[in-house]
């Protein structure tokens, strides 16, 4: 089968007709972000967290969410705090990150055992970590109880980026050089090959000279 959408261009997607299997409601929209979530205070009881549950829920104010087990050792470190900070992760951080959100904070302290590097945030109290590339430091806007997990919905009150990640001569931010992954159906995975930029199917192509 071959579906045509006309839109100027003609976009062609070749297809055959798929069994589909029929499961219960979960959680199968993936891939998803995986960060690793700091929380606490830099100079004393801190975490760090492992979430693939995260992401952009507002422009303007800027806000994101993570989801949170009720359980977990970092869960009473934001509701007391009211902040955290969410720390991208890129390839060579997989395996910490993955051993993060395996071990609890209540048994290890895991900036010591990582060999993860603390600094001291803009806006809020929790340490950030050195190695990510990107560190967004939230303030806890809302906290919606949710079943397994709770929403804690946030506003952005600063970022701290790389600077080697900023291209000089373009003036823009580069982040798909940063090499971070992602999380799908229990793997992590690296960023896939480039497919195009917003917009790029209605943007207008330049006249043949």
């Amino acid at each position: 089968m071959v579906i045509k959408f006309n839109f100027g261009d003609i976009f062609t997607i070749n297809c055959m007709q798929k069994t589909k299997l029929q499961w219960k409601p979960g959680t199968l929209l993936y891939p998803l972000p995986v960060v690793l979530v700091t929380c606490g205070n830099i100079d004393g009881i801190n975490n760090i967290i492992t979430i693939a549950w995260t992401g952009i829920v507002n422009t303007n104010p800027a806000m994101v969410y993570i989801s949170v087990r009720p359980e977990r050792f970092s869960y009473n470190l934001i509701v007391e705090s009211g902040e955290f900070a969410i720390n991208l992760v890129t390839e060579n951080m997989a395996a910490v990150t993955d051993w993060c959100g395996v071990k609890s904070g209540k048994d290890f302290n895991k900036f010591k055992e990582t060999g993860l590097t603390p600094f001291k945030a803009e806006t809020i109290n929790c340490p950030l970590i050195n190695e990510s590339p990107v560190n967004i430091e939230c303030k806890v806007d809302q906290i919606i109880k949710l079943g397994s997990h709770d929403m804690f919905l946030a506003k952005v009150t600063h970022i701290q980026a790389n600077a080697d990640l900023m291209d000089e001569k373009s003036g823009k931010f580069m982040l798909s050089k940063a090499g971070l992954i992602h999380y799908s159906h229990g793997n992590y995975y690296t960023q896939g090959n480039y497919v195009g930029k917003f917009g790029y199917s209605v943007e207008k192509k330049p006249k043949a000279k």
